[in-house]
């Protein structure tokens, strides 16, 4: 359920508010930087009436020394002032990304598939950086310049306070288009976010598939699509600065018609000698200076609306909840077995039945084959498994155990996995398979070299180890990023073995070395394969065959053949019916 507090507080109290006294101290450099605006205000009087007007030499000095001071002090203040506000700024922006990054890893996989890669980035990313820009802009210059705005009125009071009220008359006309502008640009302000996560998803997609791209000739169909989500994203720019840039505007008018209204009404009493010429240039500056200063604050109103979307589209996101979570008393962190029952196992996305009460058992230290056509279901068991996903009836246990009784690093501890699309970081091949783990030695590490054939083409590498694979592995073939994760799962010694067609997409040679590692890793572990290839699965313990969401037929090999079924009929379509 979404929460009632505004983003701002929680944004405050969430990560500000543990800088508070850097803010504070930063607030007193903005009051001494704004204030001395209008210190230099009221010393015009003096400098006019004392030095001009009545001629005393010995004023020409303090007079002078006292403005020099002021710059001098305005200057400092300001230089320290952004020094302190960006600094937490950017220690709260980096914050909050690291904490939306922990957040978004452990959602639902169903959220993945509801939101692309490149609006998740531009949610962590570019809300984030938004935020963070505008915080720079918008506290440093809302400081300074609200400070330099109070003194200043404060001046032009003091000079006389009928000018005063005369200069600001039109004020109160700005209250209501300002709060329609405000509407409109935060409106504006989300279709900007918007739209800037689908251009970000237009070149994921389009740096991750390069290749087919090309191969393809998919060029100039990208670079279409790409050129109508920048200029979508061009016009909402200008639509959401249009707006933010009317805001002063209708500040200048005001002012125009404020200083209009004064020099009729002050031009006369100037003349007549009721007022001095350095009254006059007082308060004539000091509504001069506080000119700039209401403009910048008219426009920090839009920016705020800009920085109120990025915030809102951020919480948003911190409040979406992942329904497959930690259970209060999780079961113990290791099973005494690894015997895995699935039983009356159910479950659907949307009106689409993919598993109709399966049921099965894998017994410790067994391997179970699973096939079948696309879309038989192979895929969602092992989602089921892992818990990627809930099934909404039916129980799977493993070593008696229901799965949604361990925690979920507890769970997926128990399992390594390797599938046809491994995943390798662009980091050495080092990096690649200790994953960050310090308590590996190299006779360890070594050790799971060789027996994943990975030895064989490391010393052909360049820097052996240390060569980078570049991003997802691509300075690797298919088979070498293959025997590399086959490594990362000797070095990581879990009790069950996932392979997801670990050799569908490989060559004859590169499949029998992977197969053969493949053998070595599941030596005395509890295993389940998902096959298209019937031939790597032969000496399987036994084989499931599923139809449509269902456990069609188990056996052997020879035992599924003898039945010709539906195995038989797969077995057929690879290698002809008159093979066994």
């Amino acid at each position: 359920m979404p929460s009632t507090v505004h983003p701002f507080v929680r944004l405050w109290r969430g990560y500000l508010r543990r800088h508070l006294w850097w803010i504070l101290f930063g607030a007193f450099l903005m009051t001494v930087e704004g204030g001395t605006v209008g210190v230099l205000a009221w010393m015009l009087e003096p400098m006019f009436d004392l030095v001009f007007v009545e001629g005393r030499a010995s004023a020409v000095v303090w007079v002078g020394a006292a403005i020099l001071a002021l710059f001098i002090v305005r200057g400092m203040a300001g230089v320290a002032q952004r020094v302190v506000m960006s600094r937490v700024a950017y220690l709260a922006s980096s914050r909050i990304q690291q904490d939306l990054l922990s957040h978004v890893l452990r959602l639902d996989a169903a959220y993945f598939s509801r939101h692309s890669p490149g609006q998740l980035i531009e949610r962590v990313q570019g809300d984030v950086q938004a935020i963070q820009t505008m915080w720079v802009q918008m506290i440093t210059g809302v400081g300074r310049d609200a400070m330099a705005l109070i003194s200043l009125m404060i001046v032009a009071i003091s000079v006389d306070p009928v000018w005063t009220a005369v200069a600001i008359v039109g004020a109160p006309l700005l209250i209501a288009p300002s709060l329609i502008l405000q509407r409109y640009i935060r409106r504006k302000a989300f279709r900007l976010r918007d739209i800037a996560g689908r251009r970000t998803t237009r070149l994921d997609e389009i740096f991750h598939g390069i290749t087919p791209i090309r191969l393809n000739a998919m060029e100039s169909y990208q670079e279409e699509r790409f050129r109508l989500a920048t200029e979508d994203m061009v016009r909402a720019v200008i639509r959401t600065q249009a707006g933010q840039a009317t805001v002063p505007a209708l500040v200048d008018f005001a002012i125009g018609f404020g200083f209009f209204a004064v020099l009729l009404y002050g031009g006369p009493q100037i003349i007549a000698g009721e007022k001095t010429v350095g009254e006059f240039m007082s308060f004539f500056t000091a509504m001069s200076l506080a000119f700039q200063p209401m403009r910048r604050l008219a426009n920090t109103a839009g920016a705020w609306q800009t920085m109120n979307a990025s915030l809102e589209r951020i919480y948003s996101l911190h409040d979406t909840v992942p329904t497959i979570i930690d259970p209060v008393t999780p079961a113990a962190a290791r099973p005494e077995t690894t015997e895995i029952v699935f039983d009356g196992v159910t479950l659907a996305y949307g009106d689409n039945p993919v598993l109709r009460g399966v049921d099965f058992t894998v017994p410790e230290g067994t391997t179970t084959a699973l096939v079948g056509l696309s879309g038989a279901g192979k895929s969602t068991i092992f989602n089921v498994l892992t818990r990627m996903v809930d099934p909404e009836s039916g129980v799977v246990t493993i070593g008696g155990h229901n799965i949604q009784d361990y925690a979920l690093r507890d769970l997926r501890g128990l399992f390594s996995v390797v599938s046809q699309d491994t995943l390798l970081f662009d980091e050495t091949l080092r990096e690649n398979l200790l994953l960050g783990r310090g308590d590996l030695s190299e006779s360890r590490l070594q050790d799971a070299l060789k027996a994943a054939h990975v030895t064989e083409f490391v010393s052909e590498l360049p820097a052996g180890l240390d060569t980078p694979a570049g991003p997802r592995g691509s300075n690797l073939s298919g088979g070498q990023r293959q025997r590399v994760a086959i490594a990362r799962a000797l070095l990581r010694d879990t009790p069950i073995l996932l392979l997801d067609e670990a050799t569908s997409a490989l060559d004859t040679k590169s499949e029998r070395l992977v197969q053969d590692a493949l053998n070595h890793l599941s030596q005395r572990r509890t295993t389940l394969v998902i096959a298209h290839r019937l031939s790597t699965i032969r000496e399987a313990d036994q084989i499931l065959v599923l139809d449509k969401g269902r456990v069609a037929e188990r056996g052997t090999h020879d035992e599924l053949l003898a039945q010709g079924g539906l195995y038989t009929q797969l077995h057929s379509m690879q290698f002809g019916t008159d093979q066994t």
